[in-house]
């Protein structure tokens, strides 16, 4: 009986234990308040542009798959940056060639672009700005374990994204902000 007993107790402390770990491990859900706050600072924090990009495959034609990793103190909040990023990625940065995918250049090559059009840019980044007519995000945004990385108080979220460079750069070019290809150097 005493063994019985012992071997009981055994079983229900390293259930506990694992429990107990698992939920140390699960994401923490922001109240409200964090939230707001998050999203206010997020969109404050757009115009820095902190976000790495990695392609993931070659879209249909026209298209770029990548995967852009956004940082913020809550999830959602990166989850959403991460569009904004995305098409500021293809604009004005590229990306890199990594694990036999193929990097793409920046739309553009012109430093001060940004500044020139910061109205335009203003308007156009922000929430729900005609930005989002160039993105689809992959798996409703669903993440992976390992696309979520926490890093100190805030969290580092990857998010595949599709983005329409063709559509976004006849976009721009009909705005003026890019000049057609067509026109020559």
């Amino acid at each position: 009986m005493m063994h019985y007993l012992r071997l009981t107790t055994i079983i229900v402390l390293t259930f506990l234990t694992f429990e107990s770990s698992a939920q140390t491990q699960q994401v923490e859900e922001p109240t409200k308040k964090e939230v707001k706050k998050s999203k206010k600072n997020a969109n404050e924090d757009t115009f820095i542009w902190r976000y790495e990009i990695e392609p993931i495959a070659e879209g249909r034609q026209g298209t770029y798959q990548i995967k852009v990793w956004s940082y913020s103190s809550v999830v959602e909040t990166a989850i959403e940056q991460a569009k904004k990023n995305a098409v500021h990625g293809i604009i004005f940065r590229g990306y890199q060639s990594i694990n036999g995918q193929k990097g793409q250049p920046a739309l553009t090559s012109n430093p001060n672009l940004e500044i020139e059009f910061q109205d335009f840019f203003r308007d156009f980044f922000a929430d729900g700005g005609k930005y989002m007519k160039f993105i689809s995000v992959t798996g409703n945004g669903a993440l992976i374990p390992t696309d979520l990385i926490k890093i100190g108080k805030e969290y580092k979220v990857g998010v595949v994204v599709n983005v329409l460079k063709e559509n976004l750069r006849k976009d721009l070019e009909a705005a003026g902000i890019l000049k057609a290809l067509s026109s020559g150097f």
